[in-house]
């Protein structure tokens, strides 16, 4: 059976599969109330049995469900030659707009901008989006801005008593490290899974132009995309965004945007509007071991 790169994607609604799966500093005074932080003490026990419950409760309400609707631009068929002077179709590809509604998860980052980072597919071509919270409540996000190279894109909601996740540092991840997932796959809202790292750095996947992976194996699917991918410690450790299956569904191969490079995303978008990227005029590739050999 043939493998495939599947982007875990939003749902099909309508008729039509919606395809493809910063924080910012303020001063506060002293007596000013300290602002929600998702980060709770780990506690692995809850009474006499190991849990990770506690350490979710407080987590949870930093992940959100993203329903999007829009419209997209689709080929007509086309009409063969002999055909076309009895239809009357001067122009084959031409275009028809198409409605579409899709389902995804974003991670609050900073409770009080009302910042939510997601996936760029999940709010693609989105004229509506719509943020709903753990507690039910939903909110009309704006788009901040977005990267579709790398997958990520930024929107605001304007909401009190929101709670936002830590950000870890990435970079001190381990394979073999303990990982949660939360997201809300296929719609069902606040699924929680879990696993490891299975490897980091993966690329060369033709997933994003820029690739630089946690790859994870607890069970990620439709609707995942923007979830948050978390460690022991109720921190932010990536953003889940695609996997690899046979026909879609999850096999315990899952990919995430690790937090350090979502976060440098989302300062430059907060800074510029957009993302920046310089030009080195060289193309980078793995060194093969005829390929060593002949140098």
């Amino acid at each position: 059976m043939k493998l495939a790169i599947n982007i875990v994607r939003s749902a099909v609604l309508s008729g039509l599969l919606l395809s493809g799966a910063a924080t910012v500093a303020s001063s506060t005074l002293l007596l000013a109330p300290m602002k929600a932080s998702a980060q709770v003490p780990m506690s692995m026990l809850s009474g006499n049995m190991p849990s990770l419950a506690p350490m979710l409760e407080g987590v949870t309400p930093a992940v959100v469900r993203i329903s999007v609707a829009g419209s997209k631009k689709v080929q007509q068929q086309q009409i063969p030659d002999a055909l076309r002077y009895f239809f009357g179709q001067r122009n084959p590809q031409q275009q028809r707009e198409q409605p579409f509604q899709g389902l995804g998860s974003g991670v609050i980052i900073d409770a009080d901008d009302g910042y939510i980072v997601t996936n760029y597919h999940v709010i693609d071509d989105a004229d509506e989006i719509l943020v709903t919270l753990k507690d039910g409540s939903e909110y009309k996000a704006t788009k901040v801005g977005g990267d579709q190279e790398s997958d990520i894109a930024l929107l605001q909601i304007k909401a009190t008593g929101l709670v936002e996740i830590k950000i870890a540092d990435s970079n001190k991840l381990r394979v073999g490290d303990f990982t949660v997932a939360i997201g809300n796959p296929f719609g069902l809202t606040q699924t929680v899974t879990s696993g490891i790292v299975s490897a980091l750095g993966r690329a060369g996947l033709n997933i994003e132009s820029y690739e630089d992976f946690i790859q994870t194996d607890a069970a990620i699917n439709s609707g995942n995309s923007g979830g948050a991918l978390i460690n022991l410690r109720g921190e932010l450790i990536g953003i889940n965004t695609a996997i690899y299956a046979p026909g879609g569904g999850n096999v315990g191969i899952a990919f995430s945007i690790p937090s350090n490079m979502m976060q440098s995303l989302v300062d430059q978008i907060l800074e510029f509007g957009e993302v920046r990227r310089g030009i080195l005029g060289i193309r980078g590739g793995a060194v093969t071991a005829g390929l060593a050999e002949s140098f």
